[in-house]
């Protein structure tokens, strides 16, 4: 691993984890293109790192929601255990329930895991659910405006969302812009929907992470001598990924996801015809 190439999938991570244009993908298409050139291929425990580094970046941008969350949570256990649970339930312990709902889907794709890994060494693949991650931000920009939040979503939209989260886990399908596609369809405040898709990210990459460390350890893959020029990588990530978050909220007040849909279009379309000329 150079420090350029370090450097340069940092930055495809920071920015293609929070805008919608699927970083799986666009990590997937990096790698084919720098193997092709004589690169080797990313490490496991670096694509973990570079995941911890861009949930920095949420941890930064949403620190207010989550110290909330942990708040509530010690209160919500002492509540249990005195059966003093208040009606209704504080907004930020309601969203604790709503999030872990919404994440229950990510368990049905653990039995698949390894297959759906293997869909991102499939360019044309990737390529193609680029296309479709353009589809859904177009029709995102189309739904009408909704107004549910953590107060009055319901567990039926925050786990068609989760599902949608899950089927995201597919390289070239974009988590963040398909999880505020959902909200938009089930009826979120789009404001929410941004912060509901970043906030519920965090158990999902969380437990994605533990897995591929997991797998990275036993595999024996974690090569010492490279992890400071990994860190560098780290670091870009999530630098690059809070500024990206910060950008996404902006454009979530416009409602213009769809500017996005041309991105992904182009980016799948250039790289079919890319993979087809060069083999």
């Amino acid at each position: 691993m150079s420090l350029l190439s370090s450097i340069l999938l940092g930055l495809i991570q920071g920015l293609a984890e929070f805008l919608p244009i699927s970083s799986s993908g666009h990590l997937a298409i990096a790698e084919h293109f720098l193997g092709q050139a004589g690169v080797p291929a990313t490490p496991d425990f670096f694509d973990v790192l570079l995941h911890l580094g861009t949930l920095v970046a949420v941890f930064v941008a949403y620190w207010k929601d989550i110290r909330e969350m942990i708040v509530e949570l010690i209160d919500g256990v002492r509540d249990l255990a005195h059966g003093t649970t208040p009606t209704p339930m504080p907004p930020a312990r309601r969203l604790i329930l709503l999030i872990i709902v919404a994440t229950v889907p990510l368990f049905a794709v653990l039995p698949i895991k390894d297959w759906i890994e293997g869909l991102s060494g499939n360019i044309y693949f990737v390529a193609g659910a680029l296309i479709v991650t353009g589809f859904l931000l177009f029709a995102s920009d189309r739904v009408k405006k909704g107004r549910k939040a953590e107060r009055s979503a319901r567990l039926l939209d925050v786990f068609l969302v989760g599902v949608a989260q899950a089927i995201a886990t597919c390289p070239g399908i974009s988590r963040s812009g398909t999880t505020i596609t959902a909200g938009c369809f089930v009826g979120f405040d789009r404001k929410f929907a941004v912060r509901f898709s970043f906030l519920m990210s965090i158990p999902a990459i969380l437990g994605a992470n533990i897995l591929t460390l997991k797998d990275a350890i036993t595999e024996n893959t974690i090569i010492v001598s490279e992890i400071p020029v990994y860190l560098v990588g780290v670091a870009v990530a999530a630098v690059v990924g809070y500024a990206c978050i910060r950008l996404l909220k902006m454009i979530a007040d416009k409602g213009k996801f769809g500017w996005f849909a041309y991105y992904c279009w182009a980016a799948g379309l250039i790289v079919l015809a890319l993979t087809l000329v060069l083999g």
